[in-house]
């Protein structure tokens, strides 16, 4: 049976209590067939000293992203998604408002996966652009 896309936003929701995504206030907004949406807000507990987005919340939201994507679309419960390789071009600044993440997965295999992850604002505007290769485990 598979599951709404309510129930696999609220499973997204659930699974970020206490980790990092909570601290970062990262928030799971769509599921499609091919994508994993989430924003996250940019406030002074995301900002680099000067002020604007620090590119490591920026990789933070991205990985967190394309990590849940793999663990859904692989759709079984008895895995363990990594990620084994990251790398992010950051290409605007932000200093308000929210950034907006969208993973789509480029390559599914059952043991790896690579996601190409979209950080925009929210004039929709590229702020980063992100390559994730996830690995999975079976536990």
């Amino acid at each position: 049976m598979k599951n709404t896309k309510e129930e696999m936003l609220e499973g997204c929701r659930k699974m970020c209590k206490n980790t990092l995504m909570e601290t970062l206030e990262i928030e799971f907004i769509d599921i499609t067939e091919d994508s994993v949406v989430a924003k996250m807000p940019v406030t002074p507990r995301v900002h680099q000293p000067d002020g604007v987005l620090h590119g490591g919340a920026s990789v933070a939201l991205a990985e967190s992203v394309g990590s849940a994507g793999a663990f859904i679309f692989l759709n079984d419960k008895n895995v363990a998604i990594r990620g084994i390789e990251i790398s992010a071009n950051h290409v605007k600044s932000v200093k308000e408002g929210y950034v907006f993440a969208t993973a789509k997965i480029i390559h599914k295999g059952r043991t790896m996966q690579l996601w190409q992850i979209a950080i925009t604002n929210e004039e929709n505007q590229l702020v980063s652009m992100v390559k994730l290769t996830t690995l999975t485990l079976r536990i």
